[in-house]
């Protein structure tokens, strides 16, 4: 599931087309949670595709992580990331956040 999937579309003036805002829910820790130490070469996106199995839910690690910068897939090299391990979870209050 992309995080933009079903995320109603605002069209502006002079045909801009928009997403309507995206709610990201609170991620809690949890003792199941997998924490990690980035290397050369990873990626928020590659992260979530090993431990998710889907790399379009590479948000979910991103915003776990409130220090990373948010608006990038990269990691500094050396960080220690949290991977949240309650997956359905997550997805399901961002679903009802947004209404999807």
């Amino acid at each position: 599931m992309g995080r933009y999937t079903n995320i109603p579309v605002v069209r502006f003036q002079k045909g801009a087309r928009y997403f309507a805002e995206t709610k990201y829910p609170e991620v809690p820790l949890s003792p199941s949670d997998i924490y990690v130490v980035t290397s050369v070469g990873d990626r928020l996106d590659l992260l979530a595709q090993q431990y998710y199995g889907d790399s379009s839910l590479w948000w979910i690690i991103s915003i776990a992580n409130t220090e990373l910068p948010q608006n990038s897939l990269y990691i500094p090299l050396g960080t220690q990331l949290r991977i949240p391990t309650n997956v359905e979870n997550i997805l399901f209050s961002y679903k009802n956040l947004n209404n999807v």
